[in-house]
C-alpha cells in the first residue's frame, strides 16, 4: 500500500522546523554563554589589573617602595648621661685669705738639759769673748770658760761633740753665729766650744 505524496511533504517540513528550532536554541546558548564570560561581575571584588606606565622609567624601579621598610632598631636608653655638666666656677674670690700653717719652730732645749759652753776669741778685738759669754748666760747657758783661741778659723763657729747637735744649733741662734760643725780633736767632748772670728757682728 503506498502513501500519498502529501504525507511526504509534511514530514520534510516538520524536520526543517525541528532543525530551525535547534539552530535558534544553539545560537541563543552560544550568545548568552559568551556574554557571561565577558561580564566583570564574576571577577573578585577589589582586584585590578595593573596597567603598564606610559613612559618607561630610566631610573631604578620604584616597586621597592611598596615593600614594607624595616624600622631601625632603637638602642635601649643608657643610664649614664651623655653630657657632663659644666663645672661651676665662683666669680668672686673669698674675702678672707686662707690661713697658712705656722712655720715649724726649732726645738728649744730646757735650761737644765743644756750642756756647758766655752767661748774663745780668735780676733784682735779685746774683750769679745767676755762680751759673748755674758750674752750666752743671759740666754740661759752655762759658760765654763773664756779665753783666746790660737790658730786659724775661717768663720765664727759653734763646735759640738757627738749627741749635742741640737744644743749647738740653739746656742748658735742665741748668739748670732752662722755655722755649727763637729768638734775637733783638741776640743773637750763634754761641752760646746764657741770660736769667734772677725766676721762676728753679734
Amino acid at each position: 500500500m503506498s502513501r500519498p505524496k502529501g504525507d511526504k511533504g509534511q514530514v520534510l517540513s516538520s524536520l526543517v522546523a525541528v532543525v530551525a528550532v535547534v539552530a535558534v536554541v544553539g545560537g541563543l546558548l552560544v550568545l548568552f554563554g559568551t556574554r557571561g564570560h565577558e561580564s566583570s561581575a564574576d571577577e573578585p571584588k577589589g582586584t585590578s589589573t595593573p596597567k603598564p606606565s606610559a613612559k618607561p622609567s630610566g631610573g631604578p624601579s620604584t616597586i621597592v617602595a611598596s615593600v614594607p621598610s624595616r624600622k631601625p632598631t632603637t638602642a635601649p636608653p643608657t643610664t649614664e648621661p651623655t653630657t657632663v655638666p659644666p663645672r661651676t666656677v665662683p666669680t668672686t674670690e673669698p674675702t678672707t685669705a686662707p690661713t697658712q700653717p705656722p712655720a715649724t719652730q726649732p726645738t728649744t732645749i730646757p735650761t737644765a738639759e743644756r750642756p756647758a759652753a766655752e767661748v774663745y776669741n780668735n780676733t784682735p778685738r779685746k774683750g769679745l769673748a767676755d762680751q759673748v759669754a755674758g750674752r750666752a748666760r743671759q740666754a740661759g747657758w752655762t759658760v765654763s770658760g773664756v779665753d783666746n783661741w790660737h790658730g786659724k778659723v775661717v768663720e765664727s763657729t759653734v763646735y759640738y761633740p757627738p749627741g749635742m747637735v741640737q744644743a749647738a744649733n740653739q746656742l748658735a741662734r742665741d748668739l748670732g753665729v752662722g755655722r755649727t760643725k763637729p768638734a775637733l780633736d783638741n776640743m773637750k767632748m763634754d761641752r760646746l766650744t764657741v770660736i769667734l772670728t772677725s766676721d762676728y757682728t753679734g
